[in-house]
C-alpha cells in the first residue's frame, strides 16, 4: 500500500512541477529538471530496465488521441525489487491536462487493487483481464493489465477522460505485443 501511495504521489508531484516549470522558464528548464530527477530518452531508460530485469519489455504501439510535446522514460531502481519499475511519461507543456503515463513492473511485484476500487473490467484480445480504476483523489484514471509476465498501469489525467475513454485505453493495451 505504501508503495502505491508513494508512486502516485510522485506522479502528482511531477504533474504539479510541470505546471510550475512551464510558468517560470519554458522548455529548457523543464527538460533539465526532468533529466535531473532521472528521466531520459525512452529508449535509453528501456534498455536500462531490460538489463536490470534481464528480459525484454514491450511497449504499447498506440498513444492516446491527444497531443503531447514531450516524452521521457525512467527506470526506477528503488529499495528492494518490489519497488523497481519502468515508466514512460507523455506530457504537453501547453496543455498540462494532456498527461499520460505507462508504468511497467514484473507481475511478481504487481500492484494489488481492492475489488471496491475497480470501476470496470474489460477482456483484452488475448483473453486476459484489464481493470479500469477511477482514483478520484489522485486525478488520474488507470487501466491495469498483465502481459508476458509484466503488469502495466496506463494512467491518464481525468480532465481528458472524454477524449481518452476506457475503451481507448483498452485499445492501447491491446497494442502491446510481446517481443519475440
Amino acid at each position: 500500500m505504501y508503495k502505491k501511495i508513494t508512486t502516485w504521489l510522485l506522479t502528482i508531484s511531477l504533474f504539479c512541477m510541470v505546471q510550475n516549470v512551464k510558468a517560470e522558464s519554458g522548455h529548457e528548464s523543464f527538460e533539465k529538471f526532468l533529466w535531473e530527477i532521472g528521466y531520459q530518452e525512452i529508449s535509453a531508460a528501456l534498455q536500462k530496465s531490460e538489463k536490470h530485469f534481464k528480459r525484454s519489455m514491450a511497449l504499447p504501439t498506440q498513444l492516446p488521441p491527444v497531443a503531447f510535446t514531450h516524452s521521457f522514460g525512467r527506470f526506477n531502481n528503488l529499495e528492494g525489487k518490489a519497488n523497481d519499475d519502468f515508466e514512460v511519461v507523455f506530457i504537453n507543456l501547453n496543455s498540462p491536462q494532456h498527461h499520460y503515463k505507462i508504468q511497467i513492473k514484473p507481475i511478481d511485484y504487481r500492484l494489488e487493487f481492492k475489488e471496491g476500487d475497480i470501476d470496470q473490467k474489460f477482456t483484452l484480445k488475448d483473453g486476459s483481464d484489464a481493470l479500469f480504476i477511477r482514483k478520484k483523489l489522485l486525478g488520474f484514471y488507470l487501466l491495469v493489465f498483465e502481459n508476458d509476465g509484466w503488469q502495466y498501469v496506463l494512467s491518464i489525467d481525468k480532465r481528458i477522460a472524454d477524449q481518452v475513454t476506457p475503451e481507448v485505453l483498452v485499445s492501447i493495451a491491446n497494442s502491446v505485443k510481446p517481443k519475440q
